[in-house]
């Protein structure tokens, strides 16, 4: 059976879809025994050909902008169809790390589901979601996945993207679901086996950076402040005054992505020239090299 592990990323995000790659072949127990693909948006046209246009999103209406930090979402559906609707894949955001071996997940007996991820929350009322950042999927019983179609079905005004991110729309016999340190949110400890850096502002690589993603819909029931809101885009942009990224809280987190950071230059997966040049397109931190001059090898972070 092929085993396939998806990165899905876009230009903004690509240094931390390499690093990834790179930490997905470290920690495995078999690294041969699956690859390891890129989805980056520029492959898939139909995103870029709705640039613009207004989709469902959260109830409301949103634009739709290739230049936002996370336009690789609609990519997340692909891998089955990309795998001919057979074999089995694991899809993750570029922003997904492995501390664990991938090959546990991809060998786990699936109990019957086609698709597995964690619980998204724990909050009352939404218990059904899925965080689908991190997907293990039998592509074989996901024949009736078309990413494209679905995709379009959100600027009908059909679908809520909300909705399509979290499973909503899947049958619930379908679904299991992942223990949480398969996409750990940022949170490291000896049990992680996935560490996911989802809180966008404080992602270990982009600190300092000015902010260029869209804030999550959080005015749903305050129209004052959703209008608020759409002013201060219409005035200063669709980043203007939304502020930098933030250190991330947690020390080790940064160490952990630039020790791999630091191996990937080590091995040549990654050039000096490359991290510059994502450095000048503000897509990484302008102190990264200084960052990296600090950090220990990974071996002695884990002493």
């Amino acid at each position: 059976m092929e085993k396939v592990v998806f990165i899905h990323t876009n230009e903004r995000q690509w240094l931390g879809a390499l690093v990834a790659a790179h930490s997905f072949r470290r920690n495995a127990s078999d690294p041969d025994s699956f690859d390891i693909r890129f989805i980056h948006t520029r492959d898939h046209p139909w995103l870029a050909a709705r640039e613009g246009q207004e989709f469902l999103r959260g109830g409301t209406t949103r634009v739709w902008r290739m230049d936002d930090l996370q336009s690789f979402t609609p990519l997340r559906f692909t891998p089955p169809q990309l795998m001919n609707y057979s074999g089995r894949a694991v899809v993750t955001d570029p922003d997904v790390f492995a501390a664990g071996d991938i090959c546990e997940l991809l060998d786990r007996d699936m109990g019957g589901a086609a698709v597995m991820g964690r619980h998204r929350s724990g909050k009352d009322g939404k218990a059904y979601q899925v965080a689908t950042s991190v997907m293990l999927m039998d592509c074989a019983r996901l024949s009736h996945w078309d990413a494209e179609a679905q995709f379009g079905e959100l600027f009908a005004f059909e679908k809520d993207y909300k909705e399509w991110m979290v499973l909503a729309y899947e049958d619930p016999a379908n679904i299991g679901y992942l223990e949480e340190r398969w996409n750990d949110f940022d949170h490291l400890d000896a049990d992680t086996r996935l560490l996911h850096n989802t809180k966008r502002r404080t992602q270990p690589w982009k600190t300092g950076l000015p902010v260029d993603y869209t804030p999550a819909d959080k005015f749903k029931d305050k129209p004052l402040l959703a209008s608020l809101n759409r002013l201060r885009a219409k005035m200063f942009g669709e980043y203007g005054l939304l502020g930098h990224y933030h250190p991330h809280p947690d020390p080790a987190q940064e160490q952990f992505f630039f020790g791999l950071l630091r191996e990937c230059l080590d091995s040549g997966q990654v050039s000096e020239e490359l991290v510059r040049e994502e450095i000048s397109r503000n897509h990484v931190r302008h102190d990264a090299f200084e960052v990296l001059a600090r950090t220990p090898p990974l071996e002695a972070q884990a002493a």
